[in-house]
């Protein structure tokens, strides 16, 4: 098992009852299933913002599609709607 470190968190009554339960049936620990949540949240986040920083370098490097690729893909997505 890897090092952990305790962390105090306020919730409201209404989520801590529900992860009461979701422990109860889950059969795992409330820190078990909180770390997991957060573990879960920070890598989502970190994946969002290195892909939005990703997006605006090529913005700000001019990489963009052309007018042509653009058109194609809206095409290919309008014709697969029908």
């Amino acid at each position: 098992m890897s090092a952990s470190t305790t962390v105090t968190i306020r919730l409201e009554p209404a989520i801590k009852d529900r992860l009461d339960r979701l422990a109860t049936v889950t059969h795992r620990s409330k820190s078990f299933l909180a770390a997991d949540a957060i573990r879960e949240y920070v890598e989502l986040n970190e994946w969002q913002i290195r892909e939005t920083q990703a997006a605006l370098a090529e913005a700000n490097a001019g990489e963009f599609a052309s007018d042509a690729e653009a058109q194609a893909v809206f095409r290919k997505w309008d014709a697969d709607a029908a």
